[in-house]
């Protein structure tokens, strides 16, 4: 491609709305073109690197055993309310009606279209296992779109899912997926973590993992062992429990005393007033589950894990209850409720079992109690972790390390389905003995967009982009400085030609403007490396940049036609 003739304008500054280096970078480099908040144009540059990240994407699920097919985004209502996810998304799902009054919704994802599918197909043991994947445009109703393609209301997804006999063939699957992830991140050049995870309202029996990318701008946070190589979203992270301590004789031990605590509701204002250590007081948070209200109890110094909590309950949302809610049950408002009394459900995080005394909130405004103890002064029924991971907790896998943590953007999840949707679309099969069995189902995605934007925030420095090889538009630049110099102008056709003529994408930039303009443009756009066609052409000589490395040795241009003509057979990974 000729530069002069490529669709592309650059950018001296980025739109104010973008505020990520990504987005901010792919603005400004031609890659993306915004059409309202959430919804992009793909510029050819953006197209190309979309491109590669399809064809990895497609090489490794067809090496699998994956199979492609192509599904409507236009879904009929009907099939989410079948399946019991028509309100579980709510306002995320975007909705539609035909000229007939039928609904319909843009799909943000395909698992009852494909059980639907596999419905119709097949109805015995001998079809499966089998996989599908496609790669589909997507549709999700954000509240608020931000950081560019990384969270947008438009969006490319890869998502395949597979169908088998039973748990057994899912595990074996669902191996081959995770493996097949992990083939597509490295070629993609990605820092990448798989961490233990929730299924949300993706739903779902089984394991499930995401591959998050590590970056600062991640919205998702990454617990991390030091040792060994477990890893968990924040919200699924275990916590191990210290040794238990050994059952109490209260007998004799006085009981709780009463101090005054005016305007300390909070653990920093009775820390910096009473001088009582967070580590030493018990939380007592009132949440509300439809028209339940329980306690949940924790350390000062842990918070709250609702997800944890919701598993525990094995109930749908949970919220923090009202201010008139917690003076009904508690008879007290926030921040000096206490479990002592409390007639309502009480779910006593661990740690809190393992105190020998605590201070809690005393029921009244302006008081606390001090010397609580856990099973004396209120009841241990229901032990459990209901906290988040703190830094610095011992891994819950290994015991010896101790967990750390990163940010991540979620780029893709492989979930164990089970038989939740086949159960509830009526998919089965006949086994060997002629009986009815629900389809085993699992579910794989990546966000193709989300991908591109993720490396594209690890990969740039000071001058813009810095594309891994196998994601570049082009494979190289070449750099004419004066398209008026006959010699510089001939040398740069001559290895356009060459190099195009070898099967190597080649951008050319054959523009009239001055250098400076070529080099900050070239910087943007990130290309891997740059042919600089100048002063040394007389001497059949060109300057080789490799962008990545930030290297430049002038070469012959044979010895250069041979370095990039290398790069074709050199490994995905190359120039990371």
């Amino acid at each position: 491609m000729r530069q002069s003739h490529l669709f592309v304008t650059t950018l001296r500054e980025a739109p104010a709305e973008a505020e990520t280096r990504s987005h901010q970078l792919l603005l400004r480099a031609g890659y993306i073109r915004q059409l309202a908040a959430g919804v992009y144009t793909y510029m050819p540059l953006g197209r190309k690197v979309l491109r590669n990240i399809e064809t990895i994407v497609r090489q490794e699920m067809e090496a699998s055993g994956a199979q492609e097919v192509l599904m409507p985004s236009l879904q009929p209502a009907e099939l989410w309310r079948q399946s019991e996810r028509y309100k579980v998304y709510g306002k995320e799902l975007m909705k539609l009606q035909d000229r007939h009054e039928r609904e319909f919704v843009l799909g943000p994802t395909h698992e009852e279209v494909v059980t639907e599918l596999v419905r119709g197909e097949i109805n015995s043991y001998r079809r499966l296992p089998v996989t599908v994947y496609q790669i589909q445009t997507k549709f999700r109703d954000e509240r608020r779109p931000r950081s560019g393609l990384l969270r947008g209301r438009e969006f490319l997804m890869k998502d395949a899912y597979s169908f088998d006999t039973g748990w057994e063939g899912l595990d074996l699957t669902y191996q081959a997926m995770y493996s097949a992830y992990e083939r597509i991140f490295d070629r993609c050049g990605l820092k990448y973590r798989a961490v233990q995870a929730n299924a949300g309202a993706i739903g779902g029996k089984g394991q499930n993992h995401e591959f998050m990318a590590l970056s600062e701008i991640g919205e998702d946070t990454l617990a991390v062992c030091t040792l060994c190589g477990y890893a968990a979203n924040l919200e699924q992270a275990e916590v191990r429990r210290g040794t238990a301590r050994p059952a109490q004789d209260c007998s004799g031990r006085p009981a709780p005393e009463k101090f005054h605590t005016p305007d300390q509701k909070t653990i920093q204002q009775l820390e910096q007033e009473s001088g009582i250590r967070p580590e030493e007081i018990i939380k007592t948070i009132i949440y509300t589950s439809g028209s339940s209200a329980f306690a949940v109890l924790v350390r000062g110094d842990h918070e709250v894990n609702e997800l944890k909590v919701q598993q525990y309950l094995g109930c749908g949302e949970i919220a923090l209850a009202e201010h008139d809610r917690v003076q009904e049950v508690a008879g007290v408002g926030a921040g000096y409720v206490g479990p002592a009394g409390l007639s309502i459900q009480i779910l006593v995080d661990a740690a809190i079992a393992d105190m020998a005394e605590a201070v809690t909130g005393a029921g009244e405004k302006d008081y606390h109690l001090r010397g609580v103890v856990p099973g004396r002064d209120f009841p241990l029924t229901h032990v459990g972790d209901f906290r988040s991971a703190a830094p610095g907790d011992v891994c819950p896998h290994c015991g010896g390390g101790g967990l750390e943590f990163h940010q991540g953007i979620e780029v893709g999840r492989v979930f164990k389905l089970g038989t939740v949707y086949s159960e509830k679309l009526g998919a089965g099969y006949l086994d060997t003995d002629g009986r009815s069995q629900p389809v085993v189902m699992g579910c794989y995605g990546i966000g193709i967009s989300r991908l591109l934007s993720a490396v594209a925030e690890q990969n740039n420095d000071e001058q813009g982009l810095s594309w891994p090889l196998a994601l570049a538009p082009y494979t190289v630049h070449i750099l004419l400085m004066s398209a008026k110099d006959t010699e510089q102008r001939e040398l740069a056709e001559a290895m356009y030609v060459q190099l195009t003529s070898l099967g190597i994408d080649t951008l050319l930039d054959d523009r009239d403007e001055r250098a400076g303009v070529k080099f900050k443009d070239a910087g943007l756009i990130g290309i891997p490396v740059a042919l600089v066609v100048g002063k040394s052409a007389a001497e059949q000589k060109v300057e080789y940049m490799d962008r990545r490395a930030g290297s430049k040795e002038i070469v012959d241009i044979g010895e250069a036609v041979l370095r990039v003509s290398a790069l074709r057979t050199a490994p995905d990974a190359a120039f990371m």
